[in-house]
């Protein structure tokens, strides 16, 4: 892993950036752009270098925004500008290898080891990038060169806008380890929280601490935190247009009021099932494990897990296992603030191999008429709308 070069590129301000090609009138203004400009609970999705400087920032609404800046100037947004962008963005680093990894519309990890005899090295290529996109598109990039996509990610956050960072074995103590722990690749909100209230506040903190411990306080996810803080993430970089196998298919609601009771908890759990069995359709894909999460108003969470005897993609399955694991673990009166339902341990829906089955028990493999109804259902929703058609508020088999 030591050997590998790793750059990630952030396009600073892209969507700001994106739109002031068109208005360079507004260069020297503080600009925003904004889900509802005229709206005044409208959102703002990003800003320029000005606007940042007077504190300006993202997610907040709009009238908080030009509280700080009253002379915030705003611009709807384009996202069919920022796809075009960010295809052209992407076709410069494929200039200089194809192992190109979107991280986001203005993110992407490039993996440039193999191309380093040709440009030289990781710092070479950063700076050539930088000053193409520059040059040739008229936004600026940031960019982070490690030998690891989590501290490549940490680099190009260090410095902005226009900057290249280094961060090594030898400087990253220095560099990394006094930032906030927030700062680190998916330590979100809660995590940062917890992580506080256990005396862990920095990156280097996080580093030196036991990884045995952060299993116990963020279980399968500490562990992972504290190899991404001590540089000792070996996830490869894809290549281009190479996806990601998909492990699990999922969805979650949470509810505007508590549910309680059986058949309101059952009516929760259907359009859940439904968009979990269509996506599985949609893929070619079955399953052979259904997990369901509840969540009571007092934000206590439980997980219940079963695995099928054979693979299926069936709504109708989903729902009738979803239902009864949720009868067998919650009392029917407490309430329920959120329901998930995901299906797990994925194959493909051709190669689905039946599980070796007891003779003393008879299990029947997925109904082929249930499939045609239920993927001709797929296609007229599909055509006319997720509500064009359901089934019966008690359908369970």
């Amino acid at each position: 892993m030591a050997d590998r070069t790793i750059l990630h590129c952030d396009c600073n301000n892209f969507y700001a950036s994106v739109e002031l090609l068109e208005r360079p009138d507004l260069m020297d203004k503080p600009v925003a752009v904004a889900g509802d400009p005229e709206g005044r609970h409208g959102i703002i999705l990003a800003k320029n270098q000005i606007a940042k400087g007077y504190g300006v920032k993202t997610a907040e609404t709009i009238w908080q925004a030009r509280k700080k800046c009253p002379g915030l100037v705003l611009l709807p947004p384009h996202r069919e500008k920022y796809s075009a962008m960010s295809a052209r963005v992407n076709a410069i680093y494929l200039d200089v290898t194809d192992q190109v990894e979107p991280f986001s519309v203005d993110e992407s990890w490039l993996d440039v080891t193999g191309s380093r005899a040709l440009f030289g090295d990781g710092a070479a290529i950063a700076d050539m990038l930088r000053r193409r996109v520059r040059e040739e598109l008229g936004i600026t990039i940031s960019v982070g060169v490690s030998d690891n996509k989590s501290w490549a990610k940490m680099g190009s956050d260090y410095k902005k806008p226009d900057a290249t960072t280094l961060v090594t074995r030898e400087n990253a103590s220095s560099l990394l380890y006094p930032l906030p722990v927030s700062d680190l690749l998916f330590v979100g909100h809660a995590a940062a929280e917890t992580l506080r209230r256990h005396g862990i506040g920095t990156i280097g903190a996080l580093a030196d601490c036991s990884p045995e411990l952060l299993v116990q306080y963020l279980g399968k996810q500490g562990e992972s935190l504290w190899r991404m803080a001590r540089g000792l993430d070996d996830s490869p970089v894809r290549r281009w247009g190479e996806s990601e196998p998909i492990k699990s298919i999922g969805n979650s609601t949470t509810f505007s009021h508590d549910l309680i009771g059986r058949e309101a908890c059952h009516a929760g759990l259907k359009p859940l099932c439904e968009s979990v069995g269509t996506r599985l359709r949609q893929q070619g894909l079955k399953c052979h494990t259904v997990t369901i999460q509840i969540k009571d108003p007092q934000f206590k969470v439980i997980s219940r897990q079963k695995t099928l005897p054979l693979p299926t993609n069936l709504t109708r399955q989903l729902y009738r296992e979803a239902c009864a694991l949720l009868d067998a673990s919650w009392p029917e009166r407490a309430p329920v603030r959120l329901l998930s339902v995901t299906a797990g341990s994925l194959c493909p829906e051709n190669d689905a191999v039946p599980a070796q089955l007891s003779f003393l028990e008879e299990v029947a493999p997925d109904d082929p008429r249930q499939l045609r109804l239920e993927k001709a259902i797929d296609r007229v929703r599909e055509r006319y709308g997720q509500g064009i058609v359901g089934t019966g508020p008690n359908e369970k088999a």
